[in-house]
Order: structure tokens, then sequence, then C-alpha cells
């Protein structure tokens, strides 16, 4: 789960991920370059206005706390975009593909609470559609990760249910041992239910960032704290056990039909951008133990995270071949770090076997796997660039 708390919605048919971004263009050639300067209580965007197509954020965080940043549909709801994870004094790249219209800009210090620096910003322009072989590609990314996406919804209604029913029952040892396979199809596809409002919150939000954030803490680490009760914690009743699994039950079916809402759809950016935000998880919460605090289940998740991003390029990595000799080069440093990354994991275990506990490793076993995900990151957060068609 992402350290983040998403802009609430009322989930319903109209909404979709990015149904705004959709029908846009990559190479367009009135694609604008933006920078955004944000502090512990601003977010400056250069400019209100964008032309349509790709436009290029640059943030800078001169402030003294992580932050990220947000791109909101017209009803301030709705999240279009957002760059995560952005630490004091780094200055990063994002990518969006924004159709003519009104939107909103904001922050969100320590990736928690309300916004800050609120700002309407505005898409000029035209709707630029591709064409010939360029729209071929495009389609099919689409069509088929779409289809990945109701796949792993199918997977973990049915998952999330076998594990809450063990659960509810009281067979404890069961539950354990479903607990992280049943969060599986959820890893690989988190940047989905984040674009859901507090969706996300609602299924996997971690206790630390429930409290702070002053709301409930539900969800699959709810679960957890009760399966391997830490010292001084006193598990549920069973009555409180059969409302929280009803409740997963309930919020993951809601992403079940929400993502088979006939105007649900993604653009080239989710994918490439939900790519480079899976491994981004990894390189924050999983690696640093604090994803499974109490179950230690960590490496599943990593895994899953892992699967999900490679899925999401595979996805656009014709596209990027297509570029020319720097998409080449580029696709061909991102397989081979895939690659190395997944025969890493696999020296710890399988999601089909099962992995050791996240505390069984060393520091130095915790430092390679580090090293291997930076050396993914670095390739595969310059595919949206790539896959657009837009200068780094």
């Amino acid at each position: 789960m992402r350290k983040t708390h998403l802009a609430p919605a009322a989930v319903g048919g109209a909404l979709t991920l990015a149904v705004l971004l959709s029908g846009c263009v990559a190479n367009n050639p009135a694609s604008s370059a933006l920078t955004v300067d944000i502090t512990d209580d601003g977010c400056n965007v250069s400019a209100a206005t964008a032309a349509s197509g790709a436009v290029k954020f640059t943030a800078s965080n001169t402030g003294t706390q992580v932050n990220e940043f947000y791109i909101l549909a017209d009803d301030k709801l709705r999240i279009v975009g957002e760059k995560e994870n952005i630490t004091p004094g780094a200055t990063v790249d994002y990518v969006a593909q924004l159709s003519p219209g009104t939107y909103y800009t904001e922050c969100k210090l320590g990736m928690v609470g309300a916004g800050i620096g609120t700002s309407k910003f505005t898409v000029t322009g035209d709707e630029v559609a591709l064409s010939g072989t360029d729209k071929e590609q495009s389609d099919t990314a689409v069509t088929n990760y779409v289809a990945y996406i109701k796949e792993q919804t199918d997977g973990l209604v049915t998952n999330v249910a076998a594990f809450t029913a063990a659960y509810v029952a009281g067979n404890d040892d069961e539950a354990r041992a479903l607990f992280p396979t049943a969060r599986t199809n959820y890893e690989r596809i988190e940047p989905t239910a984040e674009a859901f409002g507090d969706l996300d919150p609602k299924i996997d939000f971690r206790e630390p960032m429930a409290t702070e954030d002053g709301i409930p803490f539900t969800g699959f680490h709810r679960i957890e704290k009760d399966l391997w009760a830490p010292a001084g914690f006193t598990p549920s009743t069973p009555a409180e056990r059969q409302e929280l699994a009803d409740g997963l039950n309930a919020n993951v079916k809601q992403l079940f039909d929400l993502v088979r809402e006939k105007d649900f759809t993604v653009s080239l950016s989710d994918i490439s951008n939900g790519a480079i935000g899976l491994l981004e998880e990894v390189a924050t919460s999983k690696i640093t133990g604090e994803e499974d605090e109490f179950s230690h289940t960590d490496l599943w998740d990593f895994q899953a995270n892992v699967e999900g991003a490679s899925v999401a390029y595979g996805n656009v990595r014709d596209i990027a071949v297509s570029k020319g000799d720097d998409g080449k080069k580029l696709v061909e440093k991102i397989d081979k770090q895939f690659d190395a990354l997944n025969k890493q994991l696999a020296a710890y275990g399988s999601l089909d076997a099962g992995f050791v506990t996240y505390d069984q490793l060393s520091t130095q076993q915790v430092k390679e796997l580090s090293d291997g995900i930076n050396a993914l990151s670095e390739p595969l957060s310059q595919l949206t660039h790539t896959v657009l068609g837009i200068a780094e």
C-alpha cells in the first residue's frame, strides 16, 4: 500500500480511471513542459494552462518533508495523475496525457491529509487522435491492460473471500497462510484502486496512516494485526471479525464492479506511469519492511508489485521500441534489469511456493534487493517520456 490518502470520492458509475485522459496523443507537437515548485505550504505550477496532449511536469521539493503532486479532475475529487514520494531536495519528472478541460493541481505534505496549493489548471486545444500504426499499438495496449485489470479483480474477489472465510471461522493458521496470496492480485494493480478516491485506504491502509489521517483502520492490515497479534493487543471478537471481513469483501467487490463499468478505460500514460509507480512502491514501503509489519510477508507483495509493473511495461514495450534507437536501447535496459531483479527474488522463494519472511533477511540481503530495484528504476523512469514521444 502506498503511503497516500487519496481525495475522497463517491465511487459510482460515472467514475472511471483517467477517463479524461483517453484519446490523447503521443508525439503531440503542442505538448507542454512546466515546473512545479513544492514547499511545505505551497504547490506552485509555472503556468495555469497547457496544450492538450503530453504535459511534462518537473517538480522540485524545496521543503522539509516528503510530498506528492496531484492532478485532479474538475470535480476536485477524481485523480487524473499523481507523482508520489518527492523527497526534500529532489527534482523529478512526471508526464501526463491531458485532454482539453478544467483540472486542479495540488500537493500533499507528508503524502497524507488535505491538499495544499490547490489551483485551477486549464488544458486548451483539440483532442488529437492517433492514426495508423500508432493508434493500433495504443488501442492494443489499452485493451490488453484493461483486460488484465479485470482478470486481477476477479481473482482478488475469489481469494479474499477464501481468506476472510477462514478468518471469520477462527481458522487462524489457514487465514495466515492465505493472507499474502489474497493480497497478490491487489498489489499487481494497486494504482487502479488508488484512482477511486478512498477505496484504497479502506482496503489497504496501514495503521499509522489511518491514525494520522483520522480514518477507521480497516482492510487487509487490520485483519493482519488480529492474525499476528502483537504484545498487548486485544484481538477482535467474533462479531468484530465478521464486520471487518464483510467490509473488505464489499470493498474489493466495489473495485471489481468499477472496472467493469462500460466507460472504464486507461490511457497510455496510466499504463506506463503505473509500471513506474508500482516499482516506486517497492522502493518505499516494501524495501523498508513497513508494509506487512505484523506478518513480515513483504516479499509476496514485493513480487506482486514487480509482476504488475512488468505486465504494465509489457503492454507498452512495443510502442517504446517503435520510437527508434533510443526506445530500443531503453527497452534493452529495462528487460535486463527486470530479469536481474526477478532472479534476485527467486533466491528467496516464489508466489507459488512461498517466500521467507522479511525479518529473516540480513541487512546485506536487503541492500542487494534495494540495489536491484534502483537499477531497474533508473531506466523505467524514462518509460513514459519514450512512449509518449517527448523529450526528457
